[in-house]
């Protein structure tokens, strides 16, 4: 075991400053890297020390390895966490930081290589026994070989690139007469997005939800899973709202799929935090990704199992076992995530500016990831999310009357953001149900705009 001493945070904004809280509880000292729009952030003024790494654009700083690395090495830091986004998903950066004699808080180079391309995703899958939505083996590029598999499979089809995310390279496919031109669209648009032109086929679920579970190994063939997040309500493929439980999945469910996914990291031998996304629809799972690192949404998950997953991160990257087996872990009660962005609530044009008033809802069961304060200037460079407002009940209804009661108290001047947006969203009759899946928010918001 080698314990973490100081540690660099390779990110910024509210994850940066949920691993430097972590880090200080645990009395690990932080290092803060920035880039020049970066230089009056929380996190940079919270840091133990802080290295500026770059000019505004992410390129030139956020995703600099050389750069970030050097301020490791300048800084004397023994480990580096890489958040989520940015450099938290390229296995290139972890081998670089683990060759320089540093530990890197995340996964082995080999599973973040493995899943982050999505065909080899698939196949992994696969053989450690998740299930998968039907569809082809691997990547597909002969038209006629596609229309067979199809016509197998029932249309319709969803055409995916192999690489990246974000809704980009994605085609649904409805008739055989519309397969080869919606493959070569998928296929120019994710060699212009990611590099690479390759793509996959898969059924297309009607309308489905999207569940994921949380996951955690040591790296040695222990694994655990930290049940589901529900994560259906989603703009464009960009997540909104999120939480744990799921309105839908029975205890049951939770233990049979929990099971299947801690056995698969187990014989992967799989280290640190990850998450197994899921399509649900009319009870049964089909896997669709793995992301190897920690989620924006994992405080839901942290509330209703009162287990620190940051924290975890850091230990089993020490070399400690889990700090848990998964018959201690308990899930209890209800937690609701919303993130807040700087869009304008009913374009979603981004609107970055100066925070003229920051007011933070408090109360029992009320938690404020953010890195905003009165004065600060949020940058245009970055992602628009600017907060997260994460409330805890010990039923879903009154995690809703906790939540509604946050969101009124919830201050931010001098921006437009989605606060409105999430005001007027859980008011709805069928969100207090639960009854929504991945398709119903953009059809809730066409509702608003009518």
């Amino acid at each position: 075991m080698k314990p973490i001493k100081k540690l660099l945070i390779a990110n910024r904004g509210e994850i940066a400053l949920r691993i430097h809280r972590a880090c200080h509880e645990m009395g690990i000292s932080t290092v803060a890297v920035h880039s020049t729009a970066d230089a009056d952030a929380m996190h940079v003024r919270l840091a133990d020390e802080a290295v500026c790494i770059g000019p505004p654009a992410a390129t030139d700083s956020y995703l600099n390895i050389p750069n970030i690395i050097a301020a490791a090495e300048i800084s004397g830091a023994d480990a580096i966490h890489p958040g989520y986004g940015f450099l938290s998903e390229n296995a290139k950066f972890a081998e670089i930081v683990e060759a320089h004699g540093l530990i890197f808080v995340g996964p082995k180079p080999e599973h973040i290589r493995t899943m982050g391309d999505k065909v080899e995703a698939k196949r992994t899958a696969g053989a450690l026994g998740l299930p998968l939505v039907p569809g082809s083996d691997g990547a597909i590029s002969d038209p006629a070989e596609a229309a067979v598999l199809a016509e197998r499979i029932g249309y319709p089809v969803i055409i995916k690139a192999a690489s990246g995310g974000g809704g980009r390279g994605m085609k649904v496919c409805n008739s055989p007469d519309q397969l080869e031109t919606l493959m070569q669209q998928a296929g120019s648009e994710a060699k212009a997005a990611f590099g690479d032109a390759t793509v996959y086929i898969e059924k297309y679920l009607g309308n489905p939800r999207h569940i994921e579970f949380q996951v955690f190994g040591d790296g040695n063939g222990a694994a655990i899973h930290l049940g589901e997040r529900d994560c259906s309500l989603q703009r464009r493929h960009q997540k909104v709202l999120e939480e744990a439980p799921s309105p839908v999945i029975t205890a049951e469910e939770r233990a049979r799929m929990g099971g299947v996914v801690a056995k698969a990291m187990a014989d992967m031998g799989y280290r640190g935090a990850g998450t197994i996304e899921f399509l649900w629809e009319a009870g049964a799972f089909y896997f669709i990704e793995m992301n190897t690192r920690l989620q924006v949404e994992h405080p839901v998950t942290e509330m209703i199992t009162g287990i620190d997953l940051v924290r975890e991160q850091i230990r089993v990257a020490e070399g400690h076992p889990l700090s848990v087996t998964q018959d201690e872990v308990h899930f209890a009660g209800h937690a609701i995530e919303c993130r807040i962005n700087a869009e304008d609530p009913r374009t979603f044009a981004p609107s970055p500016g100066l925070v003229k008033q920051f007011h933070a809802p408090g109360g029992m069961h009320v938690r404020v990831d953010s890195g905003l304060y009165a004065g600060y200037k949020v940058p245009p460079y970055y992602d628009s999310m600017i907060a997260k407002l994460i409330v805890y009940g010990t039923t879903r209804e009154r995690c809703i009357a906790r939540l509604r009661r946050a969101l009124e108290e919830f201050v931010i001047e001098g921006m437009k953001t989605t606060i409105p947006l999430h005001r007027d969203l859980i008011e709805d009759p069928e969100f207090a149900e639960g009854a929504y899946t991945i398709k119903w928010l953009e059809e809730w918001l066409a509702r608003q705009e009518a």
